[in-house]
């Protein structure tokens, strides 16, 4: 009710203070019927616990129940949280299933001498995609954890597979991390490192923890492949063929370097080197063997002496061989801790299947607005706080998350409410003319920024004799209930003043409404209408693009709901574009990314594709939440 108070005061300042609280106690008991026993009861004073007894609640917890964002559980409180799980720095032997040896407390020491201590997190993605919703979860709890602890990321760019890079890839993924707000404290590549890691790989060879196999790709898959026949072979062949392989004397798929381990998942023998003769896009034609991720991850998190290696669930079947191989070149061994991914209903986020998509047809790129990429929901309009507080309200859990997608889209809409400055726009148009308009000239009439707070100033808008209105908002006949325009049933336009009456429809040839002809008269002068609606007068011709979910099923990748597959499960209806929407001109001067609430619309952004004089908007969401989305 203070809310509702405080807006109808704000609009009516000239009003007397005691009629407009009975004037609008009167209409909210008209809607909402006498109070219940339950609205009368005092409800219960609610503590915050603090960060360390919280059971982290989910974002379907947080969001459904109502509860307001600044309720949540920020970010930065739930990883000072899980700050108490962790170890400290130079504490890694206190980790359960940490594996030491007589050299883990001298190396540890070194680290500390080395670190001062510092909290050192990393975000390692391979520069072979472009990041999607699952990794904001990633880019927020590396840079998040650091952060709450004054410690440091790095953005390290896992760039062993010279096959997939691309550099479109390690830009976009750079823009998308300043995009959410943060900034590595520096920017480095696995391929900084090739040289030692060779040096090390040599080096394993001669501690008896690595040989040269010959075993093909194939002979290597399923559950339990037999063992390499070459395990055994001499230390110094393994040495010489792994120098042959350096040089280029085998062809790809003809020998490997494998490692001397089982992993937890049975795995044996990961391979730690393989043969590439594609350019690297860093390093050139210097190298024709590169390291795999099992080799390259641990070793560069050594070299970097992060103190925390935070990874998904999925990295858990990986931990014995990232302990194993520090520890058998003796080096500083970093504690790899695991969280649940982040996945949404109603979305595909693999590469390979985003690309199958773009081939198909079904969008356009990467940055599709109807896709879960980052970059797709930044050119939807997405803004970045959104997603971290989406994040943050799914909260670090352990197990894997997936969430519903309009569980994101009620945190853009906290935040657009906010800060989508308002304009009116008309994407069915219907001309209306008002036969006695009261001055010789358009008027220009001053419309709120922000209607709830017109502190944050005003733009102007002109009222002419010609306006345009929503097809939708005017019914010749009309079903009960509706409140809009029709034969004796007035209507008010929006920050006008004026209060418009309908008398003579105009009908083109076969019938269809082209225009109507209206009288205005003050809105104070007679009869409060039943309905304000939104309007423009020499508006922009605008292009407007609605989108809707673009898969019809929960899991489009679940045969069991998707006999087809998932290209199967594309929604027909999800694009809509309207070429030619009316806008108000206020939004003459907007630049792509730029974001507004188009009353009684929803929240719209300006796509890069617009052009001088002609603005392409992009709906972001509605303005309430669709109930058959639930």
């Amino acid at each position: 009710m203070g809310l509702l108070m405080g807006e109808a005061r704000a609009v009516l300042k000239w009003a007397d203070g005691k009629m407009i609280k009975h004037e609008v106690d009167m209409q909210v008991l008209h809607l909402l019927g006498p109070k219940t026993e339950t609205d009368l009861e005092k409800k219960p004073k609610v503590t915050k616990p603090r960060p360390e007894e919280t059971d982290w609640r989910t974002a379907k917890d947080v969001v459904e129940n109502g509860e307001a964002a600044g309720q949540t559980v920020s970010l930065m409180e739930q990883l000072r949280g899980e700050a108490l799980k962790f170890h400290k720095p130079g504490e890694n032997y206190k980790t359960p299933g940490y594996v030491t040896t007589p050299h883990t407390m001298d190396l540890l020491k070194q680290h500390l001498e080395i670190t001062g201590g510092q909290v050192r997190t990393r975000f390692p993605p391979e520069p072979n995609g472009i990041l999607h919703i699952g990794h904001a979860k990633a880019i927020n709890f590396n840079f998040g954890y650091a952060k709450a602890n004054n410690g440091i990321c790095f953005l390290r760019f896992d760039d062993t597979n010279p096959e997939k890079e691309e550099a479109k890839f390690f830009t976009a993924i750079c823009d998308m991390v300043a995009w959410l707000g943060y900034t590595p404290y520096k920017v480095t590549y696995a391929s900084d490192y090739f040289d030692q890691l060779y040096a090390w790989a040599v080096e394993l060879i001669h501690r008896g923890q690595a040989y040269v196999c010959h075993q093909r790709g194939e002979e290597l898959k399923g559950h339990n492949p037999p063992p390499s026949p070459w395990r055994d072979r001499p230390i110094e062949e393994s040495l010489l063929l792994f120098e042959a392989m350096r040089k280029g004397k085998f062809a790809e798929g003809e020998a490997t370097l494998r490692m001397k381990l089982v992993m937890e998942d049975g795995k044996m023998d990961p391979v730690a080197y393989r043969v590439k003769y594609t350019p690297h896009h860093r390093t050139g034609d210097t190298w024709c063997i590169y390291p795999t991720y099992d080799y390259t991850h641990c070793l560069c998190d050594s070299i970097e002496h992060i103190t925390h290696s935070l990874c998904t669930k999925e990295f858990q079947a990986r931990r014995s061989s990232y302990f194993w191989l520090c520890n058998a070149l003796d080096v500083y061994c970093p504690v790899q801790w695991e969280y649940g991914r982040l996945n949404l209903h109603y979305a595909v986020v693999s590469k390979r299947k985003i690309l199958q998509l773009v081939a198909a047809g079904a969008v356009r790129d990467w940055d599709d607005p109807r896709l879960f990429t980052l970059t797709a929901l930044r050119r939807r309009g997405f803004p970045s706080e959104a997603i971290n507080n989406f994040c943050a309200r799914v909260g670090v859990t352990v197990a894997q998350t997936t969430m519903e997608p309009h569980l994101l889209e009620a945190c853009v809409r906290d935040v657009l409410n906010d800060t989508a400055p308002r304009a009116m726009a008309v994407l069915e148009s219907l001309q209306v003319i008002i036969t006695n308009f009261p001055a010789a000239k358009s008027l220009d009439i001053q419309v709120p920024n922000f209607p709830a707070d017109e502190t944050k100033g005003f733009h102007q808008v002109p009222f002419g004799p010609i306006v345009f209105i929503e097809r939708t908002d005017f019914k010749e006949e009309p079903e009960p209930g509706y409140k809009r325009l029709a034969w004796g049933q007035p209507v008010g336009l929006r920050h006008t003043g004026y209060v418009i009456e309908l008398q003579h429809v105009v009908k083109g040839p076969s019938g269809s409404v082209e225009s109507l002809e209206v009288t205005c008269r003050r809105a104070d002068a007679g009869e409060k209408p039943k309905a304000f609606i939104h309007w423009v007068s020499q508006p922009l011709t605008c292009e407007i693009r609605l989108y809707e979910r673009l898969f019809q099923h929960k899991n489009p990748e679940d045969p069991a709901e998707v006999p087809g597959g998932f290209l199967s499960d594309l929604n027909p209806e999800s694009l809509q574009v309207v070429e030619a929407a009316l806008v108000d001109c206020s939004v003459a001067l907007a630049k792509p990314f730029d974001k507004f609430q188009f009353e009684r619309l929803g929240y719209f952004s300006v796509d890069p594709d617009s052009r001088q004089g002609q603005l392409v908007f992009n709906r972001t969401v509605t303005l309430k939440e669709d109930p058959g989305k639930v």
